[in-house]
């Protein structure tokens, strides 16, 4: 597919550069930043859209998105109108209101969309829904995904990361993204949110970039009305913290940490043994270059993303 990239905001930005050059062509790169936008069509020899309206002319087929989130539906809304298919990364926008306005655009263009939710399709969670799926773990009754990287006490984030207009937020609308995600494909979207956020790097060099003072250290509490609870740890504070998923039901449990599933259940005679991971799937990204989407990566969990971010900001 010929694929243009429009904003170098998002960390991931090279990363689906690279990955766009390898399974098609990227015909250029707009960002509003003119700085960031020489420097990386210099870097990477690629064409330099000076103007929206020179990247929405283009033959480019597909619009790879990772401007900063608060202009997400403006421009997604541009490229759907313009008929070119969307990927994107997450969140889909900021607000419920926005999310319906993108998927207008999309349904009226006849557009593909596809976002970046790529945890659900990693072997360990791929195994995780399978053996929740078989009923083996009976009704579920709680859940729980821990995520988190030292992205403020390592200092690598980049100063925009903590603008609280163009983020929406700080570490849970961030990395606590792929949380809600997940919790939202196990057990649906739920119906009561409660959120603890706070500050904890007290870096000088860091809390110069943080002048919004969004959170670096979070957690989310979500229930159900048949009282599930779930709930999403995240932060920019802790390292060497490999992602955990836990997930308990009337008649088992099991446990995703790095690369090793546990579980426990009548079938394992109450044994705690390890279960070998089913195959990964295809990232996103890459199912949108080839044209074979899966499911679980579409406008309804794109809009599920964005009602949870809304649920937590609201009750924090």
């Amino acid at each position: 597919m010929k694929v243009a990239l429009w904003g170098l905001w998002h960390v991931h930005a090279p990363g689906y550069f690279n990955t766009a050059s390898q399974l098609g062509e990227v015909v250029g790169v707009y960002e509003e930043n003119a700085e960031w936008r020489k420097d990386f069509c210099k870097s990477k020899n690629v064409h330099e859209f000076n103007s929206p309206e020179e990247l929405l002319a283009s033959d480019a087929e597909g619009v790879i998105v990772c401007t900063s989130s608060d202009t997400h539906a403006d421009v997604m809304v541009k490229i759907a109108n313009a008929k070119k298919h969307i990927f994107t990364e997450k969140v889909l926008a900021l607000t419920n209101e926005d999310c319906l306005r993108v998927e207008k655009a999309v349904k009226d263009n006849g557009v593909k969309f596809v976002i970046s939710l790529f945890q659900k399709y990693l072997a360990g969670h791929i195994t995780a829904k399978a053996i929740v799926d078989s009923g083996e773990l009976g009704k579920i009754n709680y859940i729980r995904f821990r995520n988190c990287h030292n992205g403020s006490t390592g200092d690598w984030l980049p100063p925009h990361f903590y603008n609280e207009k163009e983020c929406g937020g700080g570490a849970m609308i961030d990395l606590g993204a792929h949380g809600m995600y997940l919790i939202d494909w196990f057990c649906g979207l739920p119906s009561s949110y409660k959120s603890v956020f706070t500050n904890v790097c007290k870096d000088e060099k860091v809390l110069e970039k943080n002048k919004d003072g969004v959170e670096d250290n979070a957690l989310t509490v979500m229930s159900y009305d048949d009282g599930c609870i779930a709930v999403n740890e995240t932060g920019f504070v802790t390292v060497g913290c490999p992602a955990s998923l836990e997930i308990g039901g009337e008649t088992g449990y099991l446990r995703v940490s790095g690369n090793t599933l546990v579980k426990s259940t009548d079938a394992t005679e109450r044994k705690e043994v390890a279960v070998p991971f089913l195959p990964a799937s295809p990232a996103p990204l890459v199912q949108f270059l080839t044209g074979d989407i899966l499911p679980g990566c579409g406008m309804e969990e794109a809009k599920h993303l964005t009602a949870m971010m809304v649920g937590a900001y609201a009750n924090k």
